[in-house]
């Protein structure tokens, strides 16, 4: 298998550091929103953000693959498959399901980045399982898989929307002040994803949970 992702990504990138497959943890950081051009920087799109700013700050670039884009980071010992769903939001699982069964991991392996309307702009709460609470690609996913007992991260964009405005206001961007804080957001959900990955849900949950 991992000459699968050689021959994916290549030789030389930090995605493809030589390595046996039993000394790494390997997770799928499924980070979800919608590909095209007229979803960039959308808040529906907070889960491609922070894919976006891990494999940037790693220096790993997103190649295209079955189902999606993914770029392979390492960190010490772990290695994110860090996948960002090209089947659109609502068919989020399909992707989950594929990459799951193809690289035989355990759901605890999997974590979901998922923006979300019930948290503040740029809170973070991780939990090991849950409802989709009316998310469209959560319950694709829990759908797909056969469970909700599967690990997600959610990224607060708030909820300043008139009623019946939640579609535009997801598929909006963030405004201008919310946008001069928002890559120091992104980091902070950065580094929840690799402590969750190095460390457990546990101590994530309690350092960077708000």
């Amino acid at each position: 298998m991992f000459n699968f992702f050689r021959q994916l990504f290549g030789n030389g990138s930090k995605a493809a550091v030589s390595r046996k497959e039993t000394d790494m943890k390997r997770f799928l950081i499924l980070c979800l929103g919608n590909m095209g051009p007229d979803y960039v920087g959308t808040r529906h799109n907070a889960g491609f953000m922070v894919g976006d700013t891990i494999a940037e700050e790693a220096g790993v670039p997103f190649k295209s693959c079955r189902y999606g884009d993914m770029a392979i980071v390492k960190v010490k010992n772990c290695e994110l498959m860090l996948l960002k769903p090209s089947t659109f939001m609502n068919l989020s699982g399909v992707a989950a399901r594929f990459w799951m069964n193809k690289e035989n991991l355990p759901l605890e392996n999997l974590l979901v980045i998922v923006d979300d309307i019930s948290l503040p702009f740029g809170s973070i709460r991780i939990r090991q399982r849950g409802s989709d609470a009316g998310h469209n690609g959560l319950k694709n996913i829990a759908e797909q898989l056969g469970t909700q007992n599967y690990a997600r991260l959610k990224f607060g964009v708030g909820n300043d929307f008139p009623k019946g405005a939640q579609v535009d206001f997801v598929l909006g961007k963030f405004p201008p002040e919310e946008q001069k804080l928002l890559p120091e957001k992104l980091k902070r959900a950065a580094e929840a994803v690799k402590a969750f990955c190095l460390s457990g849900p546990a101590f994530a949950m309690n350092h960077f949970n708000n």
